[in-house]
């Protein structure tokens, strides 16, 4: 049961008929992994605290530096050389006192997502490592827990979700293939805030439908920002992928 504060504060997402109060409820249950307190994972872990997830984990091993602050909106000048886990788990805390926070600093190996995914009821992937994106897609893969991931650089992003509780569902090696690759920086390539803000909002978007208990479909949603343009490609299980293919 609710308070009648809690009731006033979350009205506005309650009054939606496909949430509703069994919507708040889901989400006051649910606990989720947020790997990558960056430009995709403060937008990301913004909206969750705020529409009142239960628990949020974060983890990430990585500082505030002042080039983060054009895109990395839940930081301050304050927050200059303070761990960005703690940092963003301070700022959801006083966001929302109802939400427990717990920060991690460090690097989430395969070794620690073995042990913590099994744990959580959703991932969501907010680095921009593809070697932890390819231990983060066996870890999900293997304990049937929803990824949800991220990517952007430049004026382009890219967003997708796994839903490993469905049998069918396609997986990260399925579309990108598997093994280590070189990661595409932003340090090297450039990135626009509001481009990763975007990708970062509508992965919580994603989160809130999944743990609502909605399908969201095997789709590729790319985003080019000089446009404002989005295509959408239908993503299958590939037979072959070397993870969850049938070969």
């Amino acid at each position: 049961m609710f308070s009648d504060d809690q009731l006033l504060r979350y009205s506005r997402q309650i009054l939606l008929p496909r949430f509703d109060v069994a919507g708040q409820e889901a989400m006051a249950a649910a606990r989720v992994l947020i790997v990558g307190a960056g430009g995709l994972g403060c937008p990301v872990a913004l909206y969750l605290a705020g529409a009142g997830v239960g628990r949020i984990e974060i983890v990430d091993p990585d500082h505030v530096e002042a080039s983060n602050l054009h895109r990395q909106v839940a930081y301050r000048e304050s927050d200059l050389g303070q761990s960005k886990a703690e940092a963003l788990a301070g700022q959801l805390r006083a966001l929302n006192g109802e939400v427990t926070v717990n920060a991690h600093v460090r690097r989430a190996d395969s070794q620690w997502l073995a042990e913590q995914v099994p744990g959580v009821d959703l991932v969501l992937d907010c680095t921009d490592h593809f070697e932890i994106r390819d231990q983060l897609n066996r870890a999900c893969h293997a304990a049937r827990v929803p990824l949800i991931s991220g990517a952007a650089i430049r004026m382009e992003g890219q967003l997708v979700a796994f839903d490993f509780r469905e049998d069918d569902s396609p997986c990260y090696a399925c579309v990108y293939g598997e093994g280590a690759a070189p990661s595409t920086l932003c340090s090297e390539s450039g990135i626009l805030g509001p481009v990763v803000g975007t990708i970062g909002t509508l992965q919580a978007l994603l989160a809130m439908r999944l743990l609502c208990g909605e399908s969201v479909g095997s789709w590729l949603h790319i985003f080019d920002g000089t446009g404002l343009e989005w295509r959408r490609l239908r993503l299958r299980r590939d037979p072959a992928c070397p993870l969850c293919g049938s070969a």
